[in-house]
């Protein structure tokens, strides 16, 4: 039998929460602790430290907590997911470009002096040359140059050929984001199910099996996996619905 406990618990502390319990807040901020992890991780790499955007992560969840309506057809988690990616890009998105550290200004400025001294010189600079050359790693040059990178209009073509392609030819599907909730939503939910559940999924639909080749693996009849199966996918539905 599948467990409740996750979607009682966050039910039992949300109705708390509503009558103005912080400490039941707090609990459900606890308790989610580990969704926002995931959510964060997917981020990292962005220049933003791996704690910063697990805190700002939280704020999305909190905005969660807040506005969350019971009456709604769908868990908490599910609810929450889209705010804790919106917070997340949103901070990337006005942050990210503008806020540069006087030390990374700084050091831009000192690499930039030392490519122009190895031009003049007819050499060819590495970044690794210029970083050596500061006292600083390849990637902490890497860093600097790169934050202080004028930003580039999506019309502007590349190679310098008026009807080539431009910026706005590479740049990623909008709906990747959405598929993402979706996708980080049906595993939350899967990790819900039991052990034999998830090894039903996991043989029929990423192995491509058919129920007879799940039955003859698991030691079960084709019978009982059908059965499996259409409790698991009603299941799902009701967690994602």
């Amino acid at each position: 039998m599948e467990t409740k406990k996750p979607y009682a618990e966050n039910t039992a502390l949300l109705e708390r929460s509503r009558q103005g319990d912080e400490k039941a807040t707090e609990a459900l901020m606890l308790a989610n602790g580990g969704l926002v992890r995931n959510i964060a991780a997917r981020f990292e790499g962005r220049g933003v430290d791996a704690e910063d955007l697990f805190q700002i992560g939280f704020i999305g969840l909190l905005k969660a907590i807040r506005t969350f309506d019971p009456s709604r057809a769908c868990a908490f988690s599910t609810y929450a997911v889209p705010l804790i990616f919106g917070e997340i890009r949103r901070h990337l998105r006005d942050e990210g470009p503008i806020k540069v550290s006087r030390t990374q200004k700084r050091l831009a400025a000192m690499l930039a002096r030392e490519r122009e001294q190895a031009i003049k010189r007819g050499e060819n600079p590495r970044i690794e040359d210029l970083a050596a050359a500061c006292g600083v790693t390849p990637a902490e040059a890497a860093v600097a140059l790169d934050a202080m990178a004028p930003i580039r209009s999506l019309s502007e073509t590349l190679f310098g050929e008026e009807d080539g392609p431009t910026l706005d030819d590479t740049v990623t599907d909008e709906d990747e984001a959405e598929r993402t909730f979706h996708h980080l939503a049906l595993s939350m939910s899967i990790d819900k199910l039991s052990p034999l559940r998830k090894k039903i999924i996991l043989l029929r639909y990423w192995r491509d099996l058919s129920q007879q080749q799940v039955a003859d693996q698991l030691g079960l009849t084709q019978v009982k996996v059908s059965r499996e199966e259409k409790k698991i996918i009603a299941f799902l539905r009701e967690e994602l619905s």
